[in-house]
C-alpha cells in the first residue's frame, strides 16, 4: 500500500490553513498515476475552491463537517452512534495509532484523518478487512448526508470512496468484523 497517498487524502480532512491548496495539489498529483478517477474528484473539489479565501475555507470545513452532525468525521460515530460499541472502537482505534506509531491530536482517534492514517499501514488482509467493515459503510453515510447539495467537500468525500473501493475489494462485513480486524 502507499501510505503517502493515504495520508495526503487525510491532510484534506484537516481545518484547513495557509498549506491547504497546495496540500490539495500534492494529492491530485499524487492520485493522477495511481487513481485517476479518485484524482478527477479532487480537481472538481480544487476548482470549487479556487477562488475562496483562507476563511471561507474554514468556514466551508465548519459548515459542512462540524456543525452537520450527519456529515461528522468520526468514524465511530458514523456506525455506532453514542452507542457502548463506539467506545469500544475508540479503545481500538487507539491502540492501533500507538502499535503503527501514529500521534494523537486534538481529533478523536476514531476521526477520519486517524483512520486513513491507520488504514494506509496496517497489514493488507486486516486493512482490507477494516476498509470494508467499518470505513466504507461510514464514509458512505458522510457522503450520502452532502451528495448533490453542492457542498465541495462531497468530492473529497467521493475520492476517498473511490480510492479506498479499489484497493480494497471484497464483500462488506458487519462493522463488529471490522472492529475485530483491529484486535
Amino acid at each position: 500500500m502507499n501510505v503517502v497517498l493515504y495520508d495526503r487524502l487525510a491532510a484534506l480532512l484537516r481545518y484547513p490553513d495557509a498549506a491547504y491548496l497546495s496540500d490539495l495539489d500534492a494529492c491530485c498529483c499524487a492520485l493522477a498515476a495511481a487513481d485517476p478517477q479518485a484524482a478527477q474528484h479532487l480537481a472538481r473539489f480544487g476548482a470549487a475552491l479556487r477562488t475562496r479565501t483562507l476563511t471561507d475555507l474554514e468556514e466551508l470545513f465548519t459548515h459542512t463537517f462540524d456543525i452537520n452532525p450527519a456529515c461528522a468525521l468520526e468514524v465511530g460515530w458514523q456506525l455506532f452512534g453514542e452507542e457502548y460499541e463506539r467506545g469500544t472502537f475508540l479503545v481500538r482505534m487507539r491502540q492501533e495509532m500507538r502499535r503503527l506509531g501514529l500521534s494523537e491530536t486534538a481529533e478523536l482517534p476514531d476521526h477520519l484523518t486517524h483512520v486513513l492514517a491507520v488504514l494506509g499501514r496496517m497489514e493488507p488482509e486486516r486493512a482490507d478487512d477494516f476498509a470494508t467493515a467499518c470505513v466504507l459503510p461510514a464514509v458512505d453515510r458522510m457522503y450520502a448526508s452532502i451528495a448533490g447539495d453542492e457542498v465541495p467537500y462531497e468530492h473529497v468525500l467521493g475520492a476517498i470512496r473511490v480510492f479506498l473501493t479499489q484497493r480494497h475489494t471484497g464483500a462488506r462485513h458487519s462493522a463488529d468484523s471490522g472492529a475485530q480486524a483491529m484486535e
